[in-house]
């Protein structure tokens, strides 16, 4: 069992506040990787920072599961539904109609009601900005969540490791041999696509995986096995998508996907290294503050855009100066002031819980 401070898990909030950052540092990385020439310092500097934080979105995907999943908390559908997902669906609209005027504004069309309106319109139907697609799928995994719940409350440990070589073949391992070799992989392929298997696909190994991860604890050779793994699975990141790229001529992100094994073993291997190494402090008043931080993550994901989009305005970017600064320093500047709009927005009397 993970340790508790005040009824949160310690190393699951220190992930949350590193997690965030690690997404500042992708969205500041991920806009410019493209545009700049392949192999230069620049570049490299770019991939390094944008694949060493390709751990982040899976592991807040395993973030919500730890605790969506584990059988000790209640979850009923009114809870669920009316509570949890009534709240991510608000964020959704309202932040998606928000962002929706502010570009409509920025990209020079006239502030009339008329415009207005339409922008919110276009958020409605599912056009939102490009951050909110997440939202979509934690609503997702919520609406399959209470039957993962009663998985999981059934399952033994070695049904868990079933499951997972499961999840890791299909929606992993098979893709990637696909995409790297198709023509030597047309006879798996027309198995795989024959047997249809949807229910081991998408984000829910990862759900599934948060769940495991803080629930059971794993021996000290499995540990070791996975920082190896996790490590490989970095360098695979980095290095390959710069072999990958340089052949090609150009950027290509096939390894910075979220389900590439070498994102899957990365991400596992973070989760794990903040469970039994990092940890955090003793002192109270330290754990308190971090506790205290962790609670604004999600309102700091909703807002960051915003100051990207600020900073894209006054013509600031991760190569306004050397990268190997600019992308800690923005990170850092932009990190702050989300953290600031979303303290003041969750203070809003009776909104501020439903809108960060």
């Amino acid at each position: 069992m993970a340790e508790k401070i005040n009824g949160r898990v310690a190393f699951a909030d220190l992930l949350r506040v590193f997690g965030i950052l690690a997404v500042i540092v992708l969205s500041l990385t991920g806009v410019r990787i493209e545009h700049v020439a392949v192999s230069t310092q620049a570049w490299w500097v770019l991939n390094l920072y944008d694949g060493l934080t390709r751990w982040c979105v899976p592991v807040f995907v395993m973030l919500s599961g730890m605790f969506m999943l584990d059988p000790k908390n209640g979850m009923p559908l009114s809870k669920l539904f009316f509570r949890n997902g009534l709240r991510i669906l608000i964020c959704l609209m309202f932040w998606g109609g928000v962002y929706a005027v502010v570009s409509y504004v920025t990209a020079g069309g006239r502030f009339t009601w008329h415009g207005l309106w339409s922008a919110i319109l276009s958020a409605l139907r599912g056009n939102t900005h490009y951050h909110l697609w997440f939202l979509y799928i934690i609503l997702g995994l919520y609406l399959v969540t209470p039957i993962l719940r009663a998985f999981v409350r059934g399952a033994s440990r070695r049904d868990l490791h079933y499951f997972f070589v499961l999840t890791f073949l299909f929606a992993s391992l098979l893709p990637a041999l696909f995409r790297f070799w198709p023509n030597s992989t047309s006879v798996l392929q027309l198995w795989y696509d024959r047997l249809d298997i949807h229910l081991v696909m998408g984000y829910v190994g990862y759900f599934v995986a948060g769940y495991y991860l803080k629930e059971y604890v794993i021996s000290r050779i499995a540990e070791a096995i996975i920082y190896v793994l996790g490590i490989a699975g970095a360098v695979v990141t980095v290095w390959g998508t710069a072999v990958l790229s340089r052949s090609a001529g150009r950027f290509v992100d096939t390894l910075y996907g979220w389900f590439s094994p070498n994102v899957v073993w990365f991400s596992v291997a973070i989760v794990v290294l903040f469970r039994y190494v990092l940890g955090v402090s003793e002192e109270r008043s330290r754990r308190q503050r971090l506790s205290g931080v962790a609670r604004m993550v999600f309102g700091i994901y909703l807002v960051h855009v915003f100051f990207l989009m600020l900073l894209d305005f006054l013509g600031i970017t991760v190569l306004s100066f050397s990268p190997v600064f600019a992308v800690p320093l923005l990170s850092a500047a932009v990190f702050l002031c989300s953290f600031a709009l979303s303290w003041l927005i969750c203070h809003i009397p009776f909104l501020g819980n439903w809108l960060a």
